[in-house]
């Protein structure tokens, strides 16, 4: 559907026992708690894709409890679509309830043409802020992340410009994304001394995809850091779509993807694997994979993408049953680290 659509659904009414059932998580050492999930606009949210669904979708997730939303700049396609249509939302929708939501929104990757477009400098960071904030029709938000490291701008730029946004109100709080330990580390020190702890580093985790557990977590534990893990179904892998092979609708099956057939070959023997685990648990195999994740108190929330308010539904519902034995546990490793 067209962004300039105007059709929309009845208004909006929020539903009144949203915060029974969610569960929030200490966010490292800060005063904020997030939901254990939360919602990324990643997919889904773009012009290229329905307004009403996406809508759809947003309510689901805020009456379920879920408070934070997560963008970036160049969500989309197009660039910057999410935010354009999220700020449509904000609107009409939650503009009752903006103190009640966590929203965040990066800049690091290519945005627009020319040099200063893209990376870490102060220029792009605030220029790109700037444009979000617009987009979304928006005061502030309550983070902002660098999204990603950039070898040509020095790290102390960027984070003296991340910690000066803070003080300009145009965000709460600050955060780094897809920084390996070492890098992570020093950025957490130059936030802490120009008086700007670092909230959060959203991070790419995964039963199938564990680098954050070889120091980094560590690392943001020490330095008072949140981890919000992102990708924690491996691009819809720990799903129940591919036990039996690879639907010719999946996403696996397009030329233009993340998840790759080679890839989701070598998996089936864990995913099914895992899958009777889940099933024994009365859980489906995302619902595992979800509640894996949760098992360690380092992990802030997990952030969730869907493409129809039952499919975020179905995620939602790993809450009821978070507790893995230790038998349980060992098994999972043993699937997931035959070597061991």
């Amino acid at each position: 559907m067209d962004i300039n659509d105007k059709s929309a659904l009845l208004p909006y009414h929020a539903n009144l026992q949203r915060y029974q059932s969610m569960d929030y998580r200490q966010c490292g050492h800060s005063g904020v708690r997030l939901p254990a999930l939360s919602l990324g606009l990643w997919h889904n949210f773009g012009s290229v894709d329905s307004y009403l669904q996406a809508q759809h979708i947003a309510r689901k997730a805020f009456n379920l409890g879920i408070t934070h939303f997560d963008l970036a700049n160049n969500y989309g396609p197009s660039y910057g679509s999410a935010e354009q249509n999220f700020g449509r939302m904000l609107h009409s929708d939650f503009a009752s309830h903006r103190d009640e939501l966590f929203i965040s929104t990066k800049a690091g990757y290519d945005m627009w043409p020319g040099p200063y477009g893209r990376g870490g400098s102060r220029k792009y960071l605030v220029s790109s802020l700037d444009q979000s904030l617009k987009r979304m029709q928006l005061e502030y938000v309550d983070v902002f992340y660098h999204h990603c490291p950039d070898p040509d701008t020095p790290l102390s730029e960027t984070m003296h410009a991340l910690s000066d946004i803070v003080r300009s109100g145009k965000a709460l709080y600050v955060g780094i994304s897809n920084y390996p330990k070492e890098l992570a580390e020093q950025a957490i020190q130059l936030l802490q001394q120009a008086g700007t702890p670092c909230l959060l580093h959203q991070a790419r985790y995964s039963m199938l995809d564990r680098w954050v557990e070889d120091g980094l977590l560590d690392t943001l534990e020490q330095g008072g850091s949140g981890c919000i893990a992102f990708s924690p179904l491996a691009q819809g892998l720990l799903t129940d779509r591919y036990l039996q092979g690879i639907p010719q609708d999946s996403r696996a099956a397009k030329a233009m993807t993340y998840l790759e057939t080679q890839r989701v070959e070598q998996a089936q023997p864990q995913l099914n694997a895992l899958n009777q685990i889940a099933q024994q648990r009365g859980q489906s195999l995302s619902q595992l994979a979800i509640a894996w994740l949760l098992k360690d108190p380092r992990v802030s929330s997990v952030l969730i993408g869907a493409s129809s308010p039952s499919q975020l539904e179905n995620n939602v519902a790993a809450l009821d049953n978070l507790q893995l034995a230790d038998d349980e546990l060992s098994a999972i490793e043993a699937i997931l680290s035959p070597g061991n």
